[in-house]
């Protein structure tokens, strides 16, 4: 492609955060940095100017920064950033406390609610004497299961302003897969909601409460928070209404716990499909500075920005979605499903809240070309500058089916990286050109690289996505893995000294990056190394194809391509049908690319966050066991690819 698909006009690049985040490095420590490209290499040559500046840039509140930037700063892991630093998370994320929205929430059909700063500031700090007064200390842990409330923004709020850790899942998890989570982490207190709505219908909470609540005995206190009912916490003895602990004149102000840079704030979880969660756990300051710089810097969001991620909260974009406060900026919360009553719900929401930044998956934006929909040509988008797409590789279609038939004056940001880390190794560069397929850019301070098979750095070739500097974000480490011998093998087995975080994806010339899957489902027939999203992008382009699955299925001493395909409602895979998918990778990709058998299958196995689960299909096919089925939204769809006669010919 010769031409970008979006260009930033002068206007934007003018006053972009990241135009006046170089004017004052350039005048800070005397470097010119002319553009965009030049203040990626600054940031990766001299990385500790770039995060002091980043510092200053975000306005962290802190009793102390530190002279000293990076200790031990050629040890990966083992880099300490900021080692003399005291700050608490909670207070930079509560620094607004006037009347202007902080929190908008919606509810499917059933629930709308504005919180302003102010109110948040009260309630949090009410909640945070109640926590205290039951004993909750730095490092204790906080839970929640809970849909995208404000009530969960303010729960975590209250628990990190003491030094609690707080950890989440969503309530459409069963028992069985929380306490596979938090019985891992023993938390004090849990907040639980009364029940969640989804797709019209209403889903009770209580009867899992209960039975996590036995599971769990480190639980000293269970808080219910009224949703699908008026108030009240049903049969569960001993439980606390939310609102008694907010009842009562708030403190005022509030006493933040001010403590060490990477002291924890957050536990998340992988994904547990090949074995129990890793809890993955992350220091307070590097999550404040990596998410003022993604928010700020690649995301250009402004004091009184309107921003929305479409997240539960089991996802890290939770957790990504919520440090929006850090710059000022109002939260829209939506709960429910993206589709009820139909998939114009979300650009409802967005209209009728003046929009800035929508973020969701790149399945939903294929799911709203396949259904046909024109939100542009239905909407008023006019407020919404940024889109934001992550979970999958974003199609090169999808690009085009964004500025065709969303808003076509619109940064469209793809970007990557994970619960890992909780934040992106790539993103968004709102001063920079869109080009097609592509994510714009590396993340500033993120010396991120392609490795080939012997582990050397290689430009414009697919491989293996690496980062080879220390960043802030780094887990500070995994739950119950004291010698840290876990948290080793998981990122830095393979190369010692550089994170290998995963991803199978190759740098293009423009200083982007194309992300072709997981490189643990790369595909590998005859030695040919295929990424999964190089089919998808082929596949799901059919229009009688809904969704897809790929895998590489061990067959007479090689690797042959399994394609499984969800199509829609009466349409059956004939000989037509599956030569034309194969017809149209053939022609789109290579001849390699063409799988050895296409099957059709009812439905398709995705985590709770909307990631299909390549791995734990793969691993049914070959008779191997899958070690957390409640990792899974839809587990019973695993049973359909369980002995398919197909796949023994």
């Amino acid at each position: 492609m010769t031409a970008p698909l979006w260009q930033p006009s002068r206007e934007r690049i003018r006053s972009a955060n990241l135009t006046a985040f170089l004017r004052e490095v350039e005048a800070e420590w005397h470097t010119p940095l002319p553009d965009h490209p030049a203040l990626y290499r600054w940031s990766i040559e001299e990385p500790e100017k770039f995060w002091r500046s980043m510092w200053s840039f975000g306005g962290v509140v802190a009793e102390a920064r530190g002279d000293v930037v990076l200790q031990d700063g050629c040890r990966m892991p083992g880099a300490r950033w900021f080692p003399e630093a005291r700050l608490n998370f909670a207070e930079n994320l509560l620094r607004r406390s006037d009347d202007a929205a902080a929190l908008v929430f919606q509810g499917e059909d059933r629930v709308q609610r504005t919180l302003s700063h102010a109110e948040v500031y009260r309630q949090v700090a009410r909640l945070s004497r109640s926590l205290r007064d039951w004993g909750v200390a730095p490092g204790d842990r906080v839970a929640g299961y809970l849909p995208n409330l404000p009530e969960a923004v303010i729960a975590m709020l209250a628990a990190t302003s003491l030094g609690a850790i707080w950890s989440s899942c969503s309530p459409d998890f069963g028992p069985d897969g929380v306490v596979d989570r938090f019985g891992q982490i023993e938390p004090k207190v849990l907040f639980a909601a009364d029940g969640y709505f989804y797709n019209g219908r209403t889903h009770d909470s209580l009867e899992r409460v209960a039975a996590i609540r036995n599971e769990i005995p480190s639980l000293e206190r269970t808080v219910i928070v009224p949703y699908t009912r008026e108030a009240g916490v049903g049969d569960l003895r001993g439980a606390v209404p939310f609102d008694e602990t907010i009842a009562g004149e708030a403190p005022e102000p509030i006493a933040f716990a001010r403590l060490p840079f990477d002291h924890p704030v957050y536990i998340l979880y992988s994904s547990g499909t090949t074995g129990a969660p890793k809890c993955i756990v992350h220091g307070a300051g590097g999550t404040l500075l990596q998410h003022l710089k993604e928010h700020l810097l690649h995301t250009d969001l402004k004091r009184g920005d309107r921003i929305f991620y479409f997240t539960t909260c089991g996802w890290m974009m939770w957790n990504w979605l919520v440090s929006g406060l850090a710059s000022q900026a109002t939260l829209l919360l939506y709960d429910g499903s993206p589709f009820h009553p139909d998939g114009n719900v979300l650009f409802d929401f967005a209209e009728r809240e003046r929009m800035s930044v929508f973020g969701t998956s790149a399945k939903f934006i294929d799911a709203v070309a396949k259904a046909g929909l024109d939100p542009g040509r239905t909407h008023d988008l006019s407020s919404l500058k940024t889109i934001l797409s992550t979970g999958s590789p974003l199609a090169p279609e999808s690009f085009d089916f964004v500025y065709a038939k969303i808003k076509r004056d619109v940064c469209l940001s793809s970007i990557s990286g994970g619960t890992d880390i909780i934040s992106c190794f790539v993103a968004g560069n709102p001063i920079g050109p869109v080009w097609r397929g592509e994510i714009q850019a590396r993340g500033l301070g993120m010396k991120v690289e392609v490795y080939d098979e012997e582990g050397r750095s290689v430009n414009g070739a697919k491989g293996e996505l690496v980062c080879t500097a220390p960043f802030p974000s780094m887990p500070i480490g995994f739950w119950n893995d004291p010698d840290g011998r876990r948290y080793r093998a998981a990122y830095f087995e393979k190369h010692p000294g550089v994170w290998s975080h995963g991803d199978f994806a190759e740098l293009t010339p423009h200083g982007g990056m194309i992300i072709h899957g997981r490189s643990d489902a790369v595909l590998n027939p005859g030695g040919i190394r295929i990424g999964t999203a190089e089919i998808y992008r082929q596949v799901e382009q059919v229009d009688e194809v809904l969704e897809s699955l790929v895998i590489g299925q061990r067959w007479q001493g090689d690797v042959r391509i399994v394609l499984f395909v969800r199509l829609r409602d009466g349409v059956r895979l004939d000989d037509r049908l599956a030569a034309a998918i194969a017809d149209r990778i053939r022609r789109n990709a290579t001849p390699r690319h063409v799988p050895a058998k296409i099957l059709q299958v009812t439905d398709i196995p995705r985590t709770r966050s909307g990631k299909i689960v390549e791995l734990a299909v793969r691993s049914v096919v070959h008779g191997e066991p899958v070690k957390n089925r409640e990792a899974l939204a839809n587990p019973e769809a695993l049973d359909l690819f369980n002995a398919l006669p197909e796949l023994q010919t």
